[in-house]
């Protein structure tokens, strides 16, 4: 089968049911026009995300023929005057599939142009243009952009194909393009690590960017990237406000114009939490598919599922008692809690989704609703949880979903007393079945794991702790992975701008933002340390305050 109008349609009816892609992109935000390459590259990237999962694409070659153009306006790119006899469109197809096969000279092209007549007629040429005309067309008359997007476009086909099973020309580059010859250095020097963070920063910041828009009209004055960029510079400084660092910000920006603190705020604050929450999962989509194009990326693997508080409230929470709500420890004092799924493990510790915790809301809901996003993103195996997620409802809904989890179990009199028992035998472990009551003569079946702490600073049953799971006992080794998460909260704080507000949706904002730092942090420091040294550690190369140096100085999100 070949792609087919019924075909094409199908795959963008599918696109237009995605919540986190937009096609075509100059459409979805002020940043584009129709003349912008980065639009152009997003929505073939957008596209062949989608185009090779139909059953009847087979052909990378039928993508370059089929992909529609007629929105895109090459005028700006185009560096001859006057009237030519093809158009830029139609030679902007040629050179892709130039690039698709990786031919070096025209010649090759011109080849397939005389045996493959069903691709003229597409493009709609009725002569060849000869060598010298294809070569004059890519040397003087593309400017570098144009070539340079043609490059990027063609490699993203190339990678979406292979990756749905379709034969490609040639084997794509999975990595990044280096900046100089360091990509062999076995230890690279600082000077090394910042450049290549630079450019991958760089490119990572225009793929994520066009996720977060504001609801503004097109006149006004100051460019909606300055709102980004102050939340950044925010995030560059522990514990600065809007108001202040708004201040700081005149200094440091190259803007001309760039937003006062309570104009910002209010900005922030015409965002619905369900908004925040869908850029935040679109802009990670975007960037998980960045990072996927590296072997060292495993895609398949653990989630870590937890909660985590703001600092303890002070003042007066009169009409906002369900959402300062109290503390995780169930102290007397009061916070605002959030919740996030993070990937952990062998994975890139990204935070895939975020959401907010409202007095009322049991786990099961936040743990379903965390695993929803999750598993739309990534294929999730297990899932890693604190003890305050030990519900036997929570158990059952991830065991009915396939899912195995590991979480630890508050001990109760029985498991204090089998704990007594263990300690008097002087065993390190045990394991034993139990059923947890579901309510209406229905029952959870799990498996309690008691393991004795190395170096416990208690002498009694104390020592022991309890772990619940549905899955093999060797799993248990999986959740000291759940470290990161603690890890990670710790830097998100530290990103996270600094305000009084009781404005939830505006403290939400600020919290998940700080999550996009992370995570793109986190990204950038795969893809360098994947560059420069062909691995993947956890311990990172790259700071953070580089990358968010890096960002700041970007047009993208930062």
């Amino acid at each position: 089968m070949v792609a087919s109008r019924n075909s094409r349609r199908a795959v963008f009816r599918r696109i237009a049911r995605q919540p986190y892609a937009e096609w075509p992109a100059y459409d979805s935000t002020p940043l584009y026009d129709r003349s912008s390459l980065a639009s152009l590259k997003e929505d073939i990237w957008t596209v062949a995300s989608t185009w090779f999962d139909h059953e009847d694409h087979h052909s990378v070659d039928e993508f370059v023929s089929h992909y529609p153009v007629a929105y895109v306006e090459f005028g700006p790119h185009d560096q001859y005057s006057g009237a030519t006899q093809y158009e830029m469109a139609q030679l902007f197809r040629l050179f892709s599939l130039k690039e698709l096969h990786g031919w070096t000279h025209e010649t090759a092209l011109l080849k397939y142009l005389t045996h493959h007549s069903e691709f003229r007629e597409q493009l709609g040429i009725e002569t060849f243009p000869d060598q010298s005309t294809l070569w004059r067309t890519w040397n003087e008359r593309f400017t570098t952009e144009l070539r340079e997007t043609i490059e990027a476009a063609a490699r993203t086909i190339l990678i979406k194909a292979q990756n749905a099973g379709v034969a490609v020309p040639r084997e794509p580059e999975r990595c990044f393009p280096s900046q100089g010859d360091e990509a062999g250095n076995s230890d690279p020097d600082d000077q090394t690590i910042l450049n290549e963070a630079a450019s991958i920063t760089n490119h990572i910041s225009h793929i994520i960017f066009p996720a977060f828009s504001l609801d503004r009209g097109d006149s006004c004055e100051i460019h909606e990237n300055a709102y980004w960029d102050l939340q950044t510079h925010l995030g560059l400084r522990e514990r600065l406000a809007a108001n202040e660092g708004a201040r700081s910000f005149v200094y440091e920006s190259t803007r001309d114009r760039t937003p006062l603190g309570h104009a910002h705020r209010n900005q922030i604050r015409d965002i619905s939490v369900e908004q925040v929450r869908e850029m935040y999962r679109r802009a990670v989509n975007r960037l998980l598919d960045e990072v996927a194009e590296t072997e060292e990326f495993f895609r398949a693997g653990i989630v870590a599922i937890d909660i985590t508080e703001a600092n303890p409230f002070t003042g007066d929470r009169t009409g906002h008692e369900d959402e300062i709500i109290g503390t995780k420890e169930k102290t007397d004092e009061y916070a605002y809690q959030w919740a996030t799924v993070q990937l952990v493990g062998n994975a890139v510790p990204i935070v895939l989704d975020a959401r907010p915790v409202r007095k009322g809301e049991s786990r099961k809901e936040i743990v379903e609703d965390l695993l929803n996003s999750a598993e739309e993103m990534v294929h999730v195996d297990n899932v890693l949880m604190d003890r305050e997620f030990d519900s036997q409802h929570v158990l059952e809904m991830i065991s009915q979903r396939g899912l195995s989890y590991v979480v630890p179990k508050r001990m109760q009199t029985s498991e204090k007393a089998q704990a007594k028992r263990l300690l008097q035998r002087d065993q390190d472990r045990y394991e034993t079945d139990r059923k947890l009551h579901l309510g209406k003569n229905k029952w959870h079946e799990t498996t309690l794991i008691y393991r004795r702490k190395e170096d416990s600073e208690h002498d009694d049953h104390r020592q022991y702790s309890v772990f619940m799971t549905n899955t093999s006992s060797a799993f248990l080794t999986e959740y000291g992975y759940r470290w990161e998460i603690e890890s990670g909260y710790r830097s998100i704080k530290r990103f996270m701008a600094a305000t009084t507000s009781k404005d939830f949706g505006l403290r939400f904002f600020y919290f998940a933002f700080a999550c996009l730092l992370y995570s793109i942090w986190r990204a950038v420091d795969l893809l360098v340390q994947v560059e420069l040294t062909g691995e993947y550690e956890h311990s990172p190369m790259v700071t953070a305050d580089n990358t968010l140096t890096l960002l700041k100085k970007e047009t993208g999100i930062g």
